[in-house]
Protein backbone atom coordinates (compact mmCIF):
# COMPACT_ATOMS: atom_id res chain seq x y z
CA UNK A 1 0.00 0.00 0.00
CA UNK A 2 2.84 2.18 0.75
CA UNK A 3 3.62 2.68 -2.84
CA UNK A 4 0.31 3.21 -3.80
CA UNK A 5 0.08 6.56 -1.70
CA UNK A 6 3.26 7.28 -2.78
CA UNK A 7 2.82 7.24 -6.25
CA UNK A 8 -0.41 9.10 -5.51
CA UNK A 9 1.12 11.98 -4.37
CA UNK A 10 3.68 12.52 -6.15
CA UNK A 11 1.27 12.43 -9.67
CA UNK A 12 -1.34 14.59 -8.15
CA UNK A 13 0.61 17.69 -9.75
CA UNK A 14 0.42 16.18 -13.07
CA UNK A 15 -3.68 16.13 -12.74
CA UNK A 16 -3.92 19.50 -11.76
CA UNK A 17 -1.53 20.52 -14.60
CA UNK A 18 -4.51 18.45 -16.91
CA UNK A 19 -7.16 20.72 -15.22
CA UNK A 20 -5.15 23.94 -15.58
CA UNK A 21 -5.09 23.02 -19.64
CA UNK A 22 -8.95 22.30 -19.88
CA UNK A 23 -9.75 26.06 -17.98
CA UNK A 24 -7.04 27.70 -20.22
CA UNK A 25 -8.82 26.24 -23.45
CA UNK A 26 -12.29 26.31 -22.25
CA UNK A 27 -12.70 29.62 -20.50
CA UNK A 28 -9.57 31.45 -21.52
CA UNK A 29 -9.72 30.53 -25.30
CA UNK A 30 -6.03 29.24 -25.08
CA UNK A 31 -5.61 27.76 -28.42
CA UNK A 32 -4.79 24.32 -28.18
CA UNK A 33 -2.77 23.86 -31.84
CA UNK A 34 -0.71 26.81 -30.65
CA UNK A 35 0.37 24.77 -27.54
CA UNK A 36 0.84 21.61 -29.78
CA UNK A 37 2.84 23.21 -31.95
CA UNK A 38 4.89 24.55 -29.26
CA UNK A 39 5.51 21.33 -27.94
CA UNK A 40 6.29 19.20 -31.57
CA UNK A 41 8.08 21.90 -33.03
CA UNK A 42 10.10 23.69 -30.43
CA UNK A 43 10.43 22.15 -26.95
CA UNK A 44 10.66 18.58 -28.37
CA UNK A 45 13.20 19.04 -30.40
CA UNK A 46 15.66 20.94 -27.82
CA UNK A 47 14.69 18.40 -25.20
CA UNK A 48 15.58 15.41 -27.52
CA UNK A 49 18.92 16.98 -29.47
CA UNK A 50 20.48 18.14 -25.10
CA UNK A 51 19.08 14.13 -23.85
CA UNK A 52 20.82 12.43 -26.72
CA UNK A 53 24.19 14.35 -26.49
CA UNK A 54 24.52 13.81 -22.82
CA UNK A 55 23.99 10.00 -22.97
CA UNK A 56 26.65 7.25 -22.61
CA UNK A 57 25.89 4.51 -25.25
CA UNK A 58 26.42 1.32 -24.92
CA UNK A 59 25.15 -1.82 -26.49
CA UNK A 60 22.81 -2.67 -24.03
CA UNK A 61 21.21 0.93 -24.29
CA UNK A 62 21.20 0.42 -28.00
CA UNK A 63 19.06 -2.27 -27.26
CA UNK A 64 16.39 -0.38 -25.50
CA UNK A 65 15.43 2.36 -27.74
CA UNK A 66 15.51 -0.06 -30.51
CA UNK A 67 13.33 -2.71 -29.07
CA UNK A 68 10.84 0.28 -28.13
CA UNK A 69 11.02 1.67 -31.84
CA UNK A 70 10.28 -1.81 -33.60
CA UNK A 71 7.76 -3.14 -31.09
CA UNK A 72 5.78 -0.24 -30.91
CA UNK A 73 5.81 1.00 -34.80
CA UNK A 74 4.98 -2.84 -35.49
CA UNK A 75 1.79 -2.63 -33.38
CA UNK A 76 1.02 0.52 -34.59
CA UNK A 77 0.65 -0.82 -38.50
CA UNK A 78 -1.12 -3.72 -37.41
CA UNK A 79 -3.49 -1.48 -35.62
CA UNK A 80 -3.78 0.60 -38.36
CA UNK A 81 -4.39 -2.50 -41.41
CA UNK A 82 -7.00 -4.83 -38.83
CA UNK A 83 -9.41 -1.97 -37.81
CA UNK A 84 -9.04 0.31 -40.86
CA UNK A 85 -12.75 -0.02 -41.96
CA UNK A 86 -14.26 -0.33 -38.28
CA UNK A 87 -14.49 3.98 -38.30
CA UNK A 88 -15.18 6.51 -40.91
CA UNK A 89 -13.33 9.09 -39.56
CA UNK A 90 -9.53 9.31 -37.99
CA UNK A 91 -10.07 7.29 -34.97
CA UNK A 92 -8.24 4.55 -36.73
CA UNK A 93 -5.34 6.94 -37.10
CA UNK A 94 -4.92 7.73 -33.21
CA UNK A 95 -5.86 4.50 -32.15
CA UNK A 96 -2.84 2.63 -33.82
CA UNK A 97 -0.56 6.03 -33.02
CA UNK A 98 -1.54 5.46 -29.26
CA UNK A 99 -1.33 1.39 -28.99
CA UNK A 100 2.36 1.67 -30.33
CA UNK A 101 3.54 4.07 -27.27
CA UNK A 102 3.07 5.19 -23.71
CA UNK A 103 3.27 8.60 -21.51
CA UNK A 104 6.38 7.45 -21.00
CA UNK A 105 7.71 11.30 -20.89
CA UNK A 106 5.30 13.45 -19.53
CA UNK A 107 4.05 10.55 -16.99
CA UNK A 108 7.02 8.35 -17.34
CA UNK A 109 9.51 10.21 -16.45
CA UNK A 110 8.52 11.97 -13.01
CA UNK A 111 7.11 8.76 -12.65
CA UNK A 112 10.73 6.92 -13.28
CA UNK A 113 12.69 9.78 -10.54
CA UNK A 114 9.74 8.48 -7.74
CA UNK A 115 10.98 4.69 -8.43
CA UNK A 116 13.73 4.37 -9.79
CA UNK A 117 17.61 5.02 -8.40
CA UNK A 118 18.95 8.19 -10.64
CA UNK A 119 21.49 6.23 -12.49
CA UNK A 120 18.35 3.90 -13.53
CA UNK A 121 15.82 6.96 -14.32
CA UNK A 122 18.83 8.67 -16.76
CA UNK A 123 18.43 4.93 -18.76
CA UNK A 124 14.74 5.47 -18.60
CA UNK A 125 15.01 9.06 -19.98
CA UNK A 126 17.41 7.87 -22.48
CA UNK A 127 14.23 5.35 -23.49
CA UNK A 128 12.31 7.84 -24.11
CA UNK A 129 14.13 9.44 -26.93
CA UNK A 130 12.59 6.22 -28.66
CA UNK A 131 9.17 7.17 -27.85
CA UNK A 132 9.34 10.62 -29.01
CA UNK A 133 11.57 9.39 -32.35
CA UNK A 134 8.20 6.69 -32.93
CA UNK A 135 5.73 9.44 -31.92
CA UNK A 136 7.45 11.48 -34.71
CA UNK A 137 7.59 8.94 -37.05
CA UNK A 138 5.73 5.99 -37.66
CA UNK A 139 3.36 7.49 -35.48
CA UNK A 140 3.27 10.56 -37.13
CA UNK A 141 2.63 8.90 -39.85
CA UNK A 142 -0.06 6.68 -39.20
CA UNK A 143 -1.54 9.38 -37.49
CA UNK A 144 -2.05 11.88 -40.33
CA UNK A 145 -3.07 9.36 -42.72
CA UNK A 146 -5.88 10.35 -41.34
CA UNK A 147 -6.44 13.33 -42.81
CA UNK A 148 -3.62 13.10 -45.85
CA UNK A 149 -2.35 10.70 -48.63
CA UNK A 150 0.39 8.84 -47.34
CA UNK A 151 2.90 10.90 -49.54
CA UNK A 152 2.07 13.91 -47.97
CA UNK A 153 2.38 11.92 -44.83
CA UNK A 154 5.67 11.08 -45.55
CA UNK A 155 6.66 14.90 -46.93
CA UNK A 156 5.23 15.70 -43.37
CA UNK A 157 7.42 13.61 -41.01
CA UNK A 158 10.68 14.41 -43.14
CA UNK A 159 9.34 18.25 -41.79
CA UNK A 160 9.55 17.41 -38.19
CA UNK A 161 12.21 19.32 -36.73
CA UNK A 162 12.87 16.25 -33.78
CA UNK A 163 14.04 13.98 -36.07
CA UNK A 164 16.98 16.15 -37.44
CA UNK A 165 17.39 17.11 -33.39
CA UNK A 166 18.35 13.23 -32.87
CA UNK A 167 20.36 13.03 -35.72
CA UNK A 168 21.97 15.90 -34.80
CA UNK A 169 22.43 15.05 -31.03
CA UNK A 170 23.64 11.45 -31.67
CA UNK A 171 26.27 12.55 -34.08
CA UNK A 172 27.90 15.61 -31.70
CA UNK A 173 27.58 12.55 -29.23
CA UNK A 174 29.47 10.18 -31.57
CA UNK A 175 31.94 12.67 -32.16
CA UNK A 176 32.88 13.30 -28.28
CA UNK A 177 31.28 16.51 -27.75
CA UNK A 178 29.44 17.79 -24.37
CA UNK A 179 26.81 19.36 -23.07
CA UNK A 180 28.51 22.84 -21.69
CA UNK A 181 27.86 22.73 -17.75
CA UNK A 182 26.72 26.39 -17.72
CA UNK A 183 23.85 25.17 -20.06
CA UNK A 184 22.58 22.17 -18.16
CA UNK A 185 20.02 24.16 -15.66
CA UNK A 186 18.65 25.88 -18.60
CA UNK A 187 17.79 22.79 -20.36
CA UNK A 188 16.66 21.02 -16.95
CA UNK A 189 13.89 24.12 -16.98
CA UNK A 190 13.01 23.07 -20.26
CA UNK A 191 12.25 19.39 -19.54
CA UNK A 192 9.93 20.58 -17.02
CA UNK A 193 8.57 23.28 -19.44
CA UNK A 194 8.02 20.12 -21.66
CA UNK A 195 6.21 17.43 -19.15
CA UNK A 196 4.04 20.49 -17.72
CA UNK A 197 2.43 21.85 -21.06
CA UNK A 198 2.18 18.12 -22.78
CA UNK A 199 0.04 17.52 -19.32
CA UNK A 200 -2.12 20.29 -20.07
CA UNK A 201 -2.66 19.36 -23.17
CA UNK A 202 -4.87 16.37 -22.48
CA UNK A 203 -6.67 19.01 -20.39
CA UNK A 204 -7.09 21.44 -23.89
CA UNK A 205 -7.78 18.07 -25.93
CA UNK A 206 -11.07 17.94 -23.70
CA UNK A 207 -12.92 21.19 -25.18
CA UNK A 208 -15.60 20.38 -27.15
CA UNK A 209 -15.94 16.61 -25.61
CA UNK A 210 -19.29 15.27 -26.05
CA UNK A 211 -19.70 11.73 -23.93
CA UNK A 212 -22.61 10.20 -26.24
CA UNK A 213 -19.55 11.51 -29.37
CA UNK A 214 -16.98 10.94 -27.97
CA UNK A 215 -17.10 8.09 -25.63
CA UNK A 216 -16.37 5.26 -27.90
CA UNK A 217 -16.35 1.57 -26.21
CA UNK A 218 -14.56 -0.10 -29.10
CA UNK A 219 -11.86 2.39 -29.01
CA UNK A 220 -11.42 2.23 -25.30
CA UNK A 221 -11.29 -2.00 -25.47
CA UNK A 222 -8.76 -1.81 -28.16
CA UNK A 223 -6.19 0.39 -27.11
CA UNK A 224 -6.50 -0.47 -23.03
CA UNK A 225 -5.75 -4.11 -24.19
CA UNK A 226 -2.80 -3.40 -26.06
CA UNK A 227 -1.48 -0.84 -23.44
CA UNK A 228 -2.23 -2.34 -20.72
CA UNK A 229 -2.39 -6.21 -20.80
CA UNK A 230 -0.01 -6.98 -24.69
CA UNK A 231 2.81 -4.33 -23.68
CA UNK A 232 3.38 -5.68 -20.37
CA UNK A 233 2.75 -9.39 -21.25
CA UNK A 234 5.48 -9.43 -24.18
CA UNK A 235 7.83 -7.32 -22.04
CA UNK A 236 7.66 -10.00 -19.18
CA UNK A 237 8.51 -12.48 -22.04
CA UNK A 238 11.33 -11.04 -23.41
CA UNK A 239 12.97 -10.54 -19.56
CA UNK A 240 11.96 -14.32 -18.95
CA UNK A 241 13.76 -15.61 -21.76
CA UNK A 242 16.76 -13.05 -21.69
CA UNK A 243 16.74 -14.05 -17.72
CA UNK A 244 16.67 -18.27 -18.84
CA UNK A 245 18.30 -18.04 -21.29
CA UNK A 246 20.38 -15.21 -23.07
CA UNK A 247 22.01 -12.77 -20.14
CA UNK A 248 22.56 -10.08 -22.70
CA UNK A 249 20.58 -7.37 -20.45
CA UNK A 250 20.96 -6.69 -16.56
CA UNK A 251 18.55 -6.11 -13.90
CA UNK A 252 18.42 -1.84 -14.87
CA UNK A 253 17.03 -2.76 -18.56
CA UNK A 254 14.89 -4.95 -16.90
CA UNK A 255 13.39 -2.38 -14.41
CA UNK A 256 13.44 0.62 -17.47
CA UNK A 257 11.36 -2.13 -20.02
CA UNK A 258 8.55 -2.86 -17.24
CA UNK A 259 7.80 1.03 -16.36
CA UNK A 260 8.37 1.41 -20.22
CA UNK A 261 5.52 -1.05 -20.31
CA UNK A 262 3.08 -0.04 -17.62
CA UNK A 263 2.69 2.95 -18.38
CA UNK A 264 -0.48 4.87 -19.11
CA UNK A 265 -1.55 6.05 -22.75
CA UNK A 266 0.31 9.11 -24.80
CA UNK A 267 0.15 12.70 -23.88
CA UNK A 268 1.26 13.01 -27.68
CA UNK A 269 -2.01 11.46 -28.88
CA UNK A 270 -4.12 14.27 -27.87
CA UNK A 271 -1.02 16.97 -29.52
CA UNK A 272 -1.34 15.37 -32.98
CA UNK A 273 -4.85 14.59 -32.87
CA UNK A 274 -5.25 18.47 -32.88
CA UNK A 275 -2.61 19.12 -34.75
CA UNK A 276 -3.85 16.94 -37.92
CA UNK A 277 -7.74 17.37 -36.53
CA UNK A 278 -7.97 13.62 -35.85
CA UNK A 279 -11.09 13.47 -33.53
CA UNK A 280 -8.70 15.10 -30.39
CA UNK A 281 -11.21 14.66 -27.91
CA UNK A 282 -11.96 11.37 -28.39
CA UNK A 283 -8.33 10.55 -27.91
CA UNK A 284 -8.47 13.25 -24.95
CA UNK A 285 -10.75 11.37 -23.20
CA UNK A 286 -9.58 7.77 -23.91
CA UNK A 287 -5.98 9.23 -22.83
CA UNK A 288 -7.22 11.16 -19.83
CA UNK A 289 -9.37 7.98 -18.35
CA UNK A 290 -5.93 6.03 -19.07
CA UNK A 291 -4.12 8.13 -16.31
CA UNK A 292 -6.92 7.61 -13.98
CA UNK A 293 -6.70 4.16 -14.04
CA UNK A 294 -3.08 4.12 -13.73
CA UNK A 295 -3.27 5.59 -10.42
CA UNK A 296 -4.48 1.62 -9.58
CA UNK A 297 -3.13 0.04 -12.37
CA UNK A 298 0.59 0.90 -11.79
CA UNK A 299 0.66 -0.22 -7.81
CA UNK A 300 -0.82 -3.53 -9.03
CA UNK A 301 1.61 -4.43 -11.95
CA UNK A 302 4.69 -3.50 -10.15
CA UNK A 303 3.45 -5.83 -7.27
CA UNK A 304 3.12 -8.55 -9.40
CA UNK A 305 6.95 -7.84 -11.05
CA UNK A 306 8.03 -7.46 -7.37
CA UNK A 307 8.32 -4.20 -6.86
CA UNK A 308 11.58 -2.07 -7.59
Amino acid sequence: MNIFFIILGKIAPLYLNIGIGYLLARYFKIKREQIAFLLVYILGPIVIFFAVLSIEINMQLVFLPLFIFIFGSTIAFYILKKYKNEWNDASVNTLAFTCGTGNTGYFGIPLAMILLEPSVANIFIFGTLASLLYENTTGFYVTAKGSFTARQSIMKVLKLPLLYAFIAGLSFNLVGFRTPEIIVPYFENLKWAYGILGMMMLGMGMKGFNLEADFDKKYIKISYFFKFIFWPAVVLAIIFVDKTFINFLNEEIYKVMFLFSIVPLAGNTVTLAVLLKAKPEKASFTVLLSTIVSVVYIPIMLAIYGGF
